[in-house]
């Protein structure tokens, strides 16, 4: 499974509060969502089980609320996204109330997608 951020803008600015670069606030992103890659890998595994060669992108659009700093209003893009419905909603439940401390006094827009490929077999040839 691989994962990138494609944007994350911050919004609304507050004088006299902490605030991440663009860059920082990727970076701690990514860092969160990386705490469920285990728990979105498996419900991959378990989609895998029903739907044998499954795999496809998700991507999730969300933000990044500036008093907790938790991760909310989570939406599966479904024009974009080509796995099954399943594993899209076990991404968004999975990252949905995250938090990114400390939080940052601007909201935080983010788009991010994940890939899914199923695992090669064990012996299997290498696709030329």
């Amino acid at each position: 499974m691989k994962t990138a951020l494609l944007v994350l803008a911050s919004l609304a600015t507050v004088v006299g509060c902490a605030y991440r670069s663009p860059e920082m606030y990727r970076d701690d992103t990514t860092k969160v969502l990386e705490t469920k890659q285990a728990d979105i890998r498996a419900c991959y595994d378990e989609v895998l089980k029903g739907t044998p060669g499954a795999g496809g992108t998700v991507t999730v659009k969300f933000e990044v609320e500036t008093e907790e700093g938790k991760i909310q209003n989570v939406v599966v893009d479904r024009p974009t996204s080509t796995a099954p419905d399943a594993v899209g909603e076990c991404v968004r439940k999975n990252i949905e109330g995250l938090v990114i401390s400390p939080p940052d006094k601007r909201l935080g827009q983010a788009t991010y997608v994940y890939e899914f490929s199923v695992p090669a077999s064990p012996g299997a040839a290498p696709k030329s």
